[in-house]
């Protein structure tokens, strides 16, 4: 059963596609109950590793390797050279991922029955964006992962440009030209590794690169290898994003659906995370150790720079866009420290934006739905007529500016810690970017909750199984906040691995 969990997990979503392509497009209850349902095999499957992780089982047990692809026939020489497994494994740090794609992935199906049109082809994109995303955090070699982000990349890009709002077309083609130039550099790199060291496997890259004791068929200079850490830096800079690749991010919040800014939000953004930890750390640490304050730079800039746009945005979708852009930062400069408490801070910033932008977006669905506008001088007052959204929103809100005993704390006191811990000066100009976060977030709230009523219509408060993802996302935000052990627990034997690495 080991040999087939992990292909399981990845997969189990095309039955739910398959559930959906065998029914008339007209069904649409159906076809959202199956895109709904879709999402449940992986969620499952996923706690039960979990689970097994709690009980000392070894998540590398569950690693599989199947033969692909060969190029050429050197087994006369090495019998790895040139050839491309089918490589799937799991570990701490990509279960923490797996985790949060598989319980996002189900809460936004949910979020997802607003969809008005073309259900049929939206569930089939959608769970075949989740098929993506289960892929990139458990691929074993370089390729692999590549096609999974691929995967991610055209799902995602059709269902920004056909089910989202006016400007939807031209926010999708935004994506489609930043991304692909991120994916180009990133193919770049692995065909470069792939001709030199002959194999895109994790391990075998790590050991070869580090190491030193295995001959390349074609030598790597230092420079080079600098330049390819470089563009693999800027293609998950493009994917995080931070500051200046973020404008490309800042449309697909504004003009796509929010069930699937819940994932863009609350995933696939953490992929630029993942990658830039996974590889960076793993494959280049050398260059990774000399770029640190380069890193900590740019993310204290994207971190400030977020905080001061989403102040004045009129558009709470724009405010939370830009509050995305600002948080990416702080996962940023928490990489460049490159001390335990700035990798954990990064790793639980990932996780815990994930969460609070998944449930802020998901209450912008709520607030589309009932009143048709997100712009903050068209609301106020929706304390009155609706008190439970209202409450809800607060908190999210306190949530989202660091609030103690809530998830957004405890990531950003490790980053800083992390952070004042190596640039002093750095850290202190930063903690700006903590009162703007405070003042961008208190500013758009209690300007929808308490501000001046504009309208003169009652709306409807949140009811039935619209408190499931509130409860649930609250429920893990609060898990983080109050016993962070447990997320710390996944991650802090791969962020030893990576420090030793690096002499830390």
């Amino acid at each position: 059963m080991n040999d087939y969990l992990l292909p399981l997990l990845v997969f189990s979503p095309v039955i739910g596609m398959i559930m959906i392509w065998l029914m008339p497009k007209t069904e649409e209850k159906t076809l959202k109950q199956f895109g709904w349902i879709g999402t449940l095999m992986p969620l499952l499957i996923s706690l039960f590793l979990y689970q097994q992780w709690l009980t000392g089982v070894s998540l590398s047990s569950y690693q599989i390797k199947w033969n692909w692809i060969q190029f050429g026939n050197l087994a006369m020489y090495d019998d790895t050279l040139y050839t491309i497994d089918f490589e799937l494994s799991l570990d701490g740090f990509s279960l923490v991922f797996i985790l949060l794609t598989t319980v996002l992935s189900m809460l936004a199906a949910l979020a997802s029955f607003y969809i008005k049109t073309e259900w049929k082809g939206y569930f089939l994109l959608f769970l075949l964006l989740e098929i993506g995303m289960l892929g990139v955090f458990m691929a074993d070699n370089l390729l692999l992962f590549f096609l999974f982000f691929e995967v991610t990349f055209v799902s995602l890009f059709f269902l920004i440009g056909r089910w989202g709002y006016v400007n939807k077309e031209k926010a999708a083609y935004h994506f489609l030209v930043y991304n692909g130039i991120g994916s180009v550099l990133l193919l770049f790199v692995i065909a470069t590794l792939f001709v030199r060291v002959g194999t895109t496997n994790i391990d075998a890259l790590t050991h070869i690169l580090n190491v030193g004791d295995v001959a390349l068929l074609a030598p790597i200079s230092p420079f080079l290898t600098d330049m390819l850490c470089i563009l693999l830096f800027i293609a998950f800079a493009i994917k995080l994003p931070v500051f200046p690749f973020h404008s490309w991010m800042v449309r697909v919040h504004r003009e796509a659906a929010p069930p699937v800014v819940m994932l863009h939000a609350g995933v696939l953004l953490k992929i630029g995370a993942y990658g830039m930890i996974r590889f960076g750390l793993g494959i280049f640490p050398e260059q990774v150790e000399k770029l640190a304050l380069l890193f900590m730079i740019v993310g204290v800039i994207s971190f400030l720079y977020g905080a001061f746009l989403a102040l004045v945005q009129t558009d709470l979708k724009l405010v939370w866009a830009y509050s995305s852009v600002s948080h990416m930062g702080i996962v940023f400069f928490g990489f460049g420290t490159l001390n335990d408490a700035g990798l954990q801070g990064a790793v639980f910033q990932a996780v815990s934006h994930g969460a609070i932008a998944a449930l802020l977006f998901f209450l912008i669905a709520l607030l589309y739905e009932r009143t048709g506008t997100t712009e903050l001088n068209e609301l106020g007052g929706l304390a009155e007529h609706l008190p439970i959204f209202s409450g809800v929103l607060l908190t999210a809100g306190l949530a989202a500016l660091g609030l103690p005993g809530m998830s957004g704390f405890i990531s950003e006191f490790m980053a800083f810690l992390g952070l004042f811990k190596e640039q002093m000066l750095l850290a202190i100009i930063a903690v700006i970017g903590l009162i703007l976060t405070a003042a961008y977030t208190l500013r758009a709230v209690l300007k929808i909750t308490f501000g001046k009523k504009t309208y003169s219509m009652t709306w409807r408060d949140v009811q039935g199984i619209e408190y499931v993802p509130i409860a649930i996302l609250f429920m893990v935000i609060v898990a983080i906040g109050v016993y962070p052990m447990w997320l710390g627990q996944l991650v802090q034997e791969d962020i030893t691995t990576w420090l030793l690495r690096i002499g830390g």
